[in-house]
């Protein structure tokens, strides 16, 4: 029997949960995580499967933390702190209508920095609703748009146009960095031809 493939909202779905995980890990224990989230992982989900959603991870934190410098986004975040200030900042992500794999990235990205400030502020239970909000919004508003662009298998292409540009406008010694995104994405190709080819 083949492999099930995860759906487009599975897949973002873990994304997700993984992009929020990695963030908290940096102020949270394990076990803390556990309660914080819920395990996302597929029955179905086979390695391959795993292996794209960690580099879909990879990629989301990496066009996230090129964000730190933002001033705007920065003074945006400093704000959120509730359900009503984390529309404002997604609104602002799209607000001009246009839905690209990179702005997708960054509501991911935002949704983990908000988790982190409400751990932060010992409010952890807030954690699964900002994961709640955010699949809401996806499911709502971004996955008709992932499925009429490919998929997120199709995403790759895009973000490292995305991530490369970024590193372009880096110095010198950021070209270590370079290799190893380009060896991800060349990860992400792999699997990418082989989950095509089971179908």
């Amino acid at each position: 029997m083949a492999p099930v493939r995860l759906s487009e909202y599975r897949v973002g779905e873990a994304v997700l949960n993984r992009v929020m995980k990695d963030q908290l890990a940096d102020v949270s224990s394990p076990e803390d995580l556990v309660t914080y989230l819920e395990k996302v992982k597929n029955e179905d989900e086979d390695e391959d499967e795993e292996k794209l959603i960690l580099q879909l991870a990879l990629i989301v934190r990496r066009i996230g933390e090129a964000l730190k410098n933002d001033k705007e986004m920065k003074t945006m975040m400093g704000k959120m702190s509730n359900k009503s200030n984390y529309w404002k900042v997604v609104e602002k992500v799209f607000e001009d209508g246009l839905i690209t794999w990179e702005r997708i990235a960054v509501l991911f990205y935002v949704a983990g920095r908000m988790a982190v400030k409400v751990v932060i502020a010992h409010l952890p239970q807030y954690v699964k609703d900002i994961l709640t909000w955010t699949l809401e919004y996806f499911k709502r508003n971004l996955l008709s748009w992932v499925k009429e662009n490919g998929g997120w298998m199709n995403s790759f292409s895009e973000l490292a146009r995305v991530q490369g540009e970024r590193m372009n406008s880096m110095s010198a010694r950021s070209s270590g960095i370079l290799l190893v995104f380009i060896g991800g994405f060349l990860l992400g190709c792999v699997t990418f031809w082989k989950l095509s080819n089971r179908t």
